[in-house]
């Protein structure tokens, strides 16, 4: 069997949310098919030459790179499937939303989240009306969906319902090298020094953009940060869309001197900020699935989160859990976290660490793996 992977998502420098979901997913298929599955093969479609991280060619994996830009699936993947019969895949995957027009073969797909539908008025235009028709499209025209949490599943049987029977849940995980609880403190200090953190901090990590809350975030710690001794809030990410409104909201409430913000956060230093932090928050008014949690969690670092979407799938009964829309709900847990007794921190960390011992890239893989055999077989 021959699997045709879009390789674009993972073949990016700064990797963020979906980015990092195909760079592994890819190293995982590549590391089950050469060590199990010798009568499989890959090949991967980029528009560029691959990221010298990505997995070398071999007799299980070859690089298809087809020069392009502006709508390449188009104008660019799509021919080289139907008129390259020499090496024609026998499946074809995205890990993202957008499907190739093609009917001659059978083709899946990976759906984050439908958030979108829910809340248009925090994107784009542009953006809105790319991710809505041609998600529609792809959840059409796939022989199977593969959803990232139960959450997504049960959205896209809400505003689907005849794909019920053609999808899957198959949960994201976590990089167990790089996020665990051996993390060297010498490195921890290095990274607050780089991002010019001194004492203590509560954590944000993700894209800056209006789903993310991060405007009633700030909100919240002008109310508590004068009681904190100098405590930081961190915000790392890098910007997204719709973002200017979120330095203006420093601005506003006289935040400057205890909020710092990261900028875009390299993978390599990710582990050592988590790891200092206090905790990490994430008040989304809506998550696929949640990467920082489980990365916080897997190096003993509580979490608090909203209680929507998939956050719940990933934490369990191991976080705090807030209402986004109630400021007043996440001001008193953030204090209750900051505050809280050393045994009760401690049990936190402990059930934190537990729940995400369940996550692996290695089960996500084989499970997608399984999706797509059936996709061929059938």
């Amino acid at each position: 069997m021959i699997i045709g992977f879009d390789g674009n998502e993972a073949n990016v420098e700064e990797r963020v949310g979906v980015n990092v979901y195909a760079f592994e997913i890819l190293w995982g298929l590549y590391n089950l098919v050469k060590k199990n599955y010798q009568d499989i093969r890959l090949i991967v479609y980029l528009s560029s030459k691959p990221c010298n991280d990505l997995p070398k060619e071999d007799k299980n994996l070859s690089y298809r790179v087809i020069p392009g830009k502006n709508l390449w699936v188009i104008t660019k993947l799509m021919p080289s499937l139907y008129f390259n019969k020499g090496d024609r895949p026998d499946v074809f995957y995205t890990p993202s939303h957008y499907l190739p027009l093609v009917f001659t073969i059978p083709l899946v797909c990976s759906i984050m989240d439908l958030g979108y539908l829910e809340f248009s008025e925090q994107f784009r235009k542009r953006d809105y009306w790319q991710l809505k028709l041609w998600t529609a499209i792809s959840i059409y025209i796939s022989k199977y969906i593969i959803a990232i949490s139960d959450s997504t599943r049960n959205d896209i049987v809400r505003h689907y319902p005849f794909a019920s029977n053609k999808t899957f849940v198959t949960r994201l995980a976590y990089n167990a090298k790089m996020f665990n609880t051996k993390i060297n403190e010498k490195d921890v200090r290095r990274v607050l020094k780089k991002y010019l953190i001194v004492g203590k901090y509560i954590l944000f990590i993700s894209t800056l953009k209006p789903s993310k809350n991060i405007e009633g975030l700030l909100e919240v710690w002008s109310n508590i940060s004068p009681k904190l001794g100098g405590m930081k809030l961190v915000i790392s990410g890098k910007k997204g869309w719709l973002f200017e409104s979120i330095f203006e909201k420093v601005k506003d409430l006289n935040l400057s001197d205890s909020v710092i913000f990261t900028g875009f956060l390299p993978e390599s230093d990710k582990p050592f900020l988590i790891k200092g932090a206090k905790a990490l928050v994430l008040p989304s008014f809506w998550e696929g699935f949640g990467f920082d949690p489980l990365e916080a969690m897997a190096e003993g670092t509580p979490v608090i989160v909203s209680k929507v979407g998939g956050l719940p799938e990933v934490v369990a009964e191991a976080g705090i859990y807030i209402d986004p829309y109630n400021l007043r709900d996440l001001e008193t847990a953030i204090k209750k976290v900051i505050f809280m007794p050393r045994v009760r921190y401690n049990k936190l960390v402990t059930q934190g660490l537990k729940q995400a011992r369940k996550f692996s890239w290695e089960k996500s893989a084989g499970e997608i793996l399984k999706v797509l055999t059936r996709a061929n077989e059938k």
